[in-house]
């Protein structure tokens, strides 16, 4: 079932704790709409909570006023007024409280996942994964209104999750299922027959937790997603004014109101339940509420009051997904641990890093976004981030690390960690950055509560075993039941002598090892416990790292891909780059790549990877991709690449390509100058079939004696583009193609003759007697344009010096590689050489290739080969082409003769762009394209096949299945007219397919019914706009190249 069309949100507003934090997460924003991930028309809004602590429900009141306040202001309004939410879609994240693994909170932790479709490769973070569900899964069907989402939980929805939003007014809530047993430390919520929610429960007891319950045993868990439709939205937004209410907006508390903690499902939206009474209401207390918050009381009574009054009479609803999943992200070490590994799975998930040496991962374990070298190490269950580090590291079970780089790697060397947390933190203290490193055990808890432990073992173990004491961490006069690691003074942030590193906590691990040294070290530093730590997180600094760091593995993947010759796509990569403004070290690691890889294959590729980031960079402005690559400017280096030179020649063109940057239009010139070198190498590459060409002398002919060679059309069945260079010998050809004659003719020939003068004459027209156009070459420098595809008769003919004493006269019906092939072959009996066809086709491979034309080998192996074959060419160089003849049943010629027939459009076509569009996206390795291509040659035998078995019916799926995959690879190549023709044929026909790359020029037909010729020529008549058509007699020829000696 195809996804729905994303939403288009009017506002996304991401709410944060801490001030220092809203020029941050709103970059991350614009990133991500820059990713096309957020629509470019979206309002993209980071706003901090006006207290750290006022709740989920001041949170979402506080981002509702400021919405508002900005839509009226983009509206024309001078106050703020609701109308502005009742076109809108509007969609607010929470950031959340404070996560003990990762500095930027639970929306940015990474996920061991990746998009293959997405446009724009990048680390795939919760809010990420978020996003997606609420553009694409929840949010598209809904009315205009107010999305609330939590970003402190992990989501799986269903595609299409079958809410329904006909009739809906008030609020709903989005509930998937639990067990009972996750039930007792969560929400539920107990509703009616009819979705109607009657209560909301937090840690119920056993009894309500069941009323709860449904059918399947599961309850319908809290799930931090909230739908408030624009009536109910305009309801909240008017207790902005009314106190205490105003206390949860930076309106209030610039007016000087007090600060009130207010919980989204325990304030808001339980008000709006049916069987909570309105005293029970007003009394009550949130489970968010913390210690010491009692002395409020009354101000919260007032705050309740004012809810019930706003709200009571608006109708809360559950949209109750049972094919969903809901995981919140605890404070529990091993529970974050298994959200990330994989128990059970045969080897370890690897994402958007490189590792040298993948045999030591451990099987579940997960590495997200790190550049492993040598032997590391990573036992089952242990998850790695954002690290770069250098063997030999052993990281066993049980094991979180995060936020190192290489120089951190020396302090793991000779160490096995077991069940530990260890994270590198950016911080800044008073203005000055530097970095800090924490380390907890797996069994520790963060809660208040509890003894509590401190690298899984009690606090008095640890004393014991480290000399570290209680004052160290804690001011004497603290009570003992408020001490906890959450208070601890444990984590050095700075020395007064050095810069700190891991070690500075990893000599807990073995005291008597590292000596007292270290414990002095410690004790000298100054040290903040975690609650301390939070606000000196420097979040820009660690988004700025990890997104170096991602880039730092990108450009080793970049190359990696390159080299091993794979079939991945580097293009999400380069988007990447050029978006997040990283062009340069990409485009310096393809120059390597090219230059150092001495395969012209392999740095073509790269090559064409340059035009891509050059192409990118220009943002669709600069005009067309496709065009000339022959500006003075870029002579020498394509020189040195002619030359077989490629470091110099590499060299070469990025100096060259350092004076194109600075606009549009000079970046796509200088994309299609990179395509062009890219042509160099392919065009060396094919040359290498001059291998397989070869000739043996035979007798003159007479003087003035013409060698007439005569070849046969050619349809393709199956298999084209693969044929065609660089396909050819990186995937592998298979290409089927019939011999044919033309209404009883065979229309594509070459006459050639010696003549007395020392000159070329050359002569081509569409018939040997109507010769339309005439050239007489006098030199060699009459040949020097023969690479300039509209010089007159370019394509002709190649000449060496010497190739005969005297001139030459040759005479050719003009029509593409057939023609050069057998002008080839009357050129070279005419100077006294006879040529095999096979090697007759290698010599065509070549002469195109001098030709720059880049053709492939169909069409020679088609027309100058007889009747039903095989051309193939391996995946390899030098680049051979090896023909199969198809045998078919006894009389199935005849009656593929009376089914078969050639129809001109009257469209005419220009393979050129086809061609030059089809080898950008194979060298981007377009997934579609791969498979495509994989899809042709595998089509290819399946077609052989159908011939052997003389089924005309499969013949016909082979037709149809070929022209749908000729258009996946050349999108474009169906003209609107010829589709018209294709669509009135279609029901006499088996199959049709146009010839060739299509875009026009001809079409044939295997039709249902035998000699259709005016069956169909009267059901062309009846179609209006098909323009000049005409419809021809085919029949297979068995003869194929033929050559002739005639009179004067």
């Amino acid at each position: 079932m195809e996804q729905p069309k994303g939403i288009d949100w009017t506002v996304i507003i991401l709410t944060c704790q801490y001030k220092d934090s809203v020029e941050v997460f709103q970059r991350e924003l614009e990133i991500r709409q820059k990713r096309e991930q957020i629509p470019t028309r979206t309002l993209l809004l980071a706003v901090e909570d006006p207290e750290v602590h006022v709740g989920s429900g001041g949170a979402t009141l506080n981002a509702l006023l400021v919405v508002a306040e900005h839509l009226s202001a983009r509206a024309g309004f001078t106050v703020v007024t609701s109308d502005v939410l009742h076109s809108a879609w509007i969609l607010i994240l929470h950031m959340g409280r404070d996560f003990p693994f990762d500095d930027c909170g639970r929306a940015f932790t990474c996920l061991p996942v990746e998009n293959p479709q997405a446009p724009v490769e990048a680390v795939v973070c919760n809010l990420d994964c978020l996003l997606d569900i609420m553009s694409h899964r929840l949010g598209p069907g809904s009315p205009p209104g107010v999305w609330v989402c939590s970003t402190d939980m992990l989501l799986s929805v269903p595609p299409n999750p079958g809410i329904s939003w006909d009739g809906f007014r008030g609020a709903r809530v989005i509930a998937l299922p639990g067990s009972t047993a996750y039930a007792r430390n969560h929400g539920v919520y107990l509703t009616d027959s009819q979705g109607f929610v009657l209560d909301i429960y937090y840690q119920g007891t056993e009894a309500e937790i069941q009323r709860c319950a449904r059918p399947d045993g599961r309850v319908p868990l809290v799930s931090g997603l909230v739908f408030f439709s624009v009536e109910t939205a305009e309801h909240l937004l008017a207790t902005h004014v009314s106190p205490p209410l105003d206390a949860c907006t930076y309106m209030g508390l610039d007016s000087g109101a007090r600060p009130v903690q207010l919980s989204l499902f325990f304030d808001i939206l339980l008000c709006m339940a049916r069987n909570v009474r309105r005293e029970d209401f007003l009394v009550g207390q949130p489970p968010e509420m913390g210690q010491g918050d009692a002395d409020i009381a009354g101000y919260r009574h007032g705050a309740r009051a004012e809810l019930w009054r706003e709200l009571r009479d608006q109708p809360l609803t559950v949209a109750y997904v049972p094919d969903g999943s809901y995981n919140y992200m605890t404070n529990s070490a091993s529970e974050f641990l298994h959200s990330l590994t994989f128990p059970g799975a045969p080897g370890a998930q690897v994402v958007h890093s490189q590792v040298e040496e993948r045999q030591l991962l451990g099987a579940g374990s997960s590495v997200v976004s790190c550049l492993l070298e040598g032997p590391v190490q990573l036992g089952p269950g242990s998850v790695l981030q954002h690290c770069h580090l250098r063997g030999p590291i052993h990281i066993g079970t049980g094991c979180f690390v995060s936020g190192l780089d290489v120089a951190q790697s020396e302090a793991l060397h000779g160490l096995e960690l077991h069940d530990l947390v260890l994270q590198g933190h950016h911080v800044q203290l008073h203005g000055a950055r530097s970095r800090a490193f924490t380390l907890v055990g797996r069994l520790d808890s963060w809660e208040r509560q509890g003894t509590g432990t401190y690298l899984n073992m009690s606090w008095s173990q640890f004393f014991q075993k480290t000399g570290i004491r209680d004052w160290d961490l804690w001011d004497p006069d603290m009570p003992r039941i408020e001490r906890c690691l959450l208070n601890a003074r444990l984590f050095p942030v700075l020395h007064p002598s050095r810069a700190l590193g891991p070690q500075d906590m990893l000599w807990m691990l073995d005291p008597q090892e590292a000596g007292s040294k270290a414990l002095r070290a410690w004790r000298a530093s100054w040290r903040l416990s975690w609650e301390q730590l939070q606000p000196c997180l420097d979040r820009a600094a660690t988004l700025a790292s990890r997104r170096h760091l991602f880039f730092r593995q990108a450009l080793h993947k970049a190359r990696h891909v390159l080299e091993a010759r794979q079939d991945l796509s580097l293009r999400p990569l380069i988007q990447a780059a050029v978006r997040e403004g990283c062009p340069g070290p990409l485009m310096a690691t393809l120059d390597q790549v090219a230059a150092g890889v001495g395969d012209p294959g392999v740095a073509a590729r790269a090559l064409a990877c340059v035009a891509d980031v050059l192409g990118c960079m220009a943002e669709g402005q600069g005009g067309l991709r496709s065009g000339p690559a022959a500006n003075p400017e870029w002579v020498r280096p394509f020189s040195y690449l002619e030359c077989g030179d490629l470091a110099r020649g590499v060299a070469a063109l990025a100096e060259e390509r350092d004076k194109w940057l600075s606009r549009p239009a000079l970046l796509v010139r200088a994309a299609r100058h990179y395509e062009g070198a890219g042509q160099i190498l392919i065009r060396q590459a094919v040359m290498s079939a001059q291998h397989f060409v070869s000739s043996v002398p035979v007798e003159l002919p007479a003087p003035g004696q013409w060698v007439v060679a005569e070849c046969p059309a050619r349809v393709d069945f199956s298999g084209g583009w693969s044929d065609t260079p660089p396909l050819a010998y990186e995937l592998g050809g298979a290409v089927l193609g019939l011999a044919v004659r033309v209404n009883g003719r065979r229309p594509i020939g070459a006459r050639a003759r010696c003549i007395p003068e020392p000159e070329l004459w050359l002569a081509l027209g569409p018939r040997q007697d109507e010769m339309a156009t005439k050239i007489v070459c006098g030199s060699l420098d009459d040949l020097q344009d023969y690479c300039q595809p509209h010089a007159p008769g370019q394509g002709t003919c190649e000449l060496r010096r010497g190739a005969v004493e005297g001139g030459l006269h040759l005479c050719g019906d003009r029509t593409s590689s057939i023609l050069a092939g057998a002008a080839l072959a009357a050129l070279q009996r005419a100077a006294g050489r006879a040529v095999g066809t096979e090697a007759l086709i290698h010599a065509v491979l070549h002469l195109e290739q001098v030709l720059t034309t880049g053709g492939g080998w169909q069409d020679q192996v088609g027309g100058l080969m007889p009747g039903i074959k095989v051309g193939r060419s391996r995946p390899q160089l030098p680049l051979k082409v090896e023909v199969e003849e198809i045998t078919v049943p006894a009389g199935f010629v005849q009656k593929l003769n009376d089914h078969l027939l050639l129809v001109y459009t009257g469209k005419t076509r220009l393979a050129r762009n086809l061609l030059q569009d089809v080898l950008r996206s194979w060298y981007a390795r377009l997934p579609a394209v791969v498979q495509n291509a994989h899809n042709l040659v595998r089509h290819t035998e399946e077609c052989a096949e159908a011939f052997r078995q003389g089924s005309l019916p499969l013949l016909g799926q082979c037709l149809t299945s070929y022209w749908e995959q000729k258009k996946l690879m050349a999108p474009g190549c169906e003209p609107l007219a010829v589709r018209r023709m294709m669509d009135v044929l279609a029901p006499h026909v088996h199959g049709q397919s146009l010839a060739g790359a299509g875009g026009g020029g001809f079409l044939y037909l295997l039709t249902k019914e035998p000699r259709q010729k005016e069956a169909l020529e009267a059901v062309l008549a009846k179609t209006e706009g098909l323009g000049n058509y005409s419809i021809h007699l085919v029949e297979v020829d068995t003869q194929g190249l033929s050559l002739q000696l005639l009179g004067d």
